[in-house]
């Protein structure tokens, strides 16, 4: 790896018990590691134990969270829609970092009942004014299509959707971090 490669972080929006963005975070991650023109990690918030924004003095989580953010070039957002909206541990995440998002651009795939369109569109807001150009490819998935007993089984379509997405993110980061030089 050069320095020249692109690092994007696939984030994993939310943090309940029986969450499905890990299977969905890793569906996305097998797909982008096809490609040759950029690293692909699984950026899980959970494992950084966020306080909630200015709750508790122990900053331990939020720099590492910080550290880790500086280290990426682009990002791939896993977005659960919960009452209409991002999930409130993302929010606190977001909210949890201000430069190191600055002048990079991110993807957007996104589940709920209606393909977690709207939350999908609220991130989008968000991420304007941290200063993250979202791309406009967008992977929805459904709950009742892309989802049953047995897990995660996205319909085919989606593929080429992530792959529209992966490629626009890659060219906005490879963009950006001139921007950032």
């Amino acid at each position: 790896m050069t320095q020249d490669t692109l690092k994007i972080g696939i984030i994993l929006g939310s943090t309940r018990d029986g969450r499905v963005s890990p299977a969905v975070g890793n569906w996305v991650k097998g797909l982008a590691d096809k490609r040759t023109d950029a690293t692909f990690e699984i950026v899980d918030i959970k494992s950084f134990g966020l306080p909630l924004l200015g709750e508790s003095a122990d900053l331990t989580g939020v720099m590492a969270w910080n550290a880790k953010l500086a280290e990426l070039d682009g990002f791939i957002f896993i977005v659960s829609e919960y009452n209409h909206s991002i999930s409130g541990a993302l929010k606190n995440a977001l909210d949890s970092a201000r430069d190191p998002w600055n002048n990079k651009a991110a993807g957007i795939v996104s589940y709920g009942s209606a393909g977690g369109a709207r939350a999908a569109e609220h991130l989008r807001t968000i991420l304007g004014e941290l200063q993250v150009a979202d791309v406009r490819s967008h992977t929805l998935l459904s709950l009742f299509d892309d989802f049953n007993q047995s897990g995660f089984n996205p319909r085919p379509l989606h593929e080429v959707n992530v792959n529209d997405m992966l490629d626009q993110l890659t060219k906005w980061s490879r963009a950006l971090k001139q921007v950032r030089a």
